[in-house]
């Protein structure tokens, strides 16, 4: 009951404050720059833990929290290209020093310190491409909205499924990797999702620069798909690591990763198809 009440209380303030976030371009800024940080934080803590591996964790999180400042720098207009600059000055830093550190396993080093940066820093990033779109007008504005539904469709998916799949679940959808989850979790998860998109974009159609109610239900789709294969990836990535949890920043919801494991292939995602749409 304790922990119930733990993993209840904690829930309920991190959907509060990510939600709150999103209504203030620089509350969303600061707390996924912190996000961005923390995660990185603690995915380099966990695979410095094997005897072969030895990621710079300090450079990492300040060259991780550097690119998505300067994502969100370039997407509200505030500065160019140029900006990004210092990021790659960075990285080549993290791969040119292995050559001084007489490290074991330098590949291994390369391998995963690019892997933070990739599964982590750059899909977080791209939240600020959703967030600050140009308008109508030609000026570039915040749209709290499509970030917000990224991780409403998450949770909305993830609710579904687990319910789905405890009434009705019997087919594995990856048995090798999260036995948990069945094919009917995730199809009732995706018909939730489905109808909750089309609820938004009902709700919205109104508005300026609104998109109509097929595309937020592809949206949806595409959180559902990609949100699930990133939990996915995250699980065989502590299978890997011969853990349970990532961490235990948050009580009774475990670390940073088991949080957002789901939105960093489904943000990326999102990004692709808000964008592949104007090129039809």
């Amino acid at each position: 009951m304790k922990n119930f009440i733990t993993r209840t209380i904690t829930g309920v303030l991190f959907v509060a404050v990510l939600v709150g976030c999103f209504f203030n371009a620089t509350a969303m800024i600061v707390l996924f720059a912190l996000i961005t940080g923390l995660t990185l934080w603690e995915y380099s803590g966990l695979v410095n833990q094997w005897d072969d591996i030895q990621v710079n964790r300090f450079i990492s999180v300040v060259a991780g929290i550097y690119l998505f400042l300067a994502m969100a720098g370039y997407c509200i207009g505030i500065t160019t290209g140029t900006v990004f600059i210092p990021y790659l000055i960075t990285v080549l830093y993290l791969i040119i020093s292995e050559l001084f550190t007489k490290a074991a396993n330098p590949i291994n080093n390369w391998a995963y310190t690019m892997l933070g940066q990739m599964y982590i820093a750059l899909p977080l990033s791209t939240i600020n491409i959703l967030a600050f779109q140009i308008q109508t007008n030609q000026e570039t504005g915040y749209n709290y909205l499509l970030p917000l539904s990224i991780f409403i469709f998450l949770w909305v998916n993830d609710t579904g499924a687990y319910c789905t799949g405890s009434l009705f679940g019997k087919h594995k959808l990856f048995p090798r990797v999260s036995p948990g989850k069945s094919w009917e979790g995730s199809i009732g998860g995706a018909i939730l999702v489905l109808v909750a998109a089309a609820i938004i974009g009902y709700l919205t159609e109104n508005n300026v620069n609104s998109i109509s109610i097929p595309i937020w239900m592809g949206l949806g789709l595409v959180v559902v798909v990609f949100g699930t294969l990133g939990d996915l990836v995250e699980s065989l990535f502590k299978r890997t690591l011969g853990i349970k949890d990532s961490g235990n920043i948050l009580p009774g919801h475990g670390g940073m990763l088991d949080r957002f494991d789901s939105s960093l292939m489904a943000i990326p995602a999102s990004v692709i198809y808000i964008y592949s749409l104007s090129l039809f």
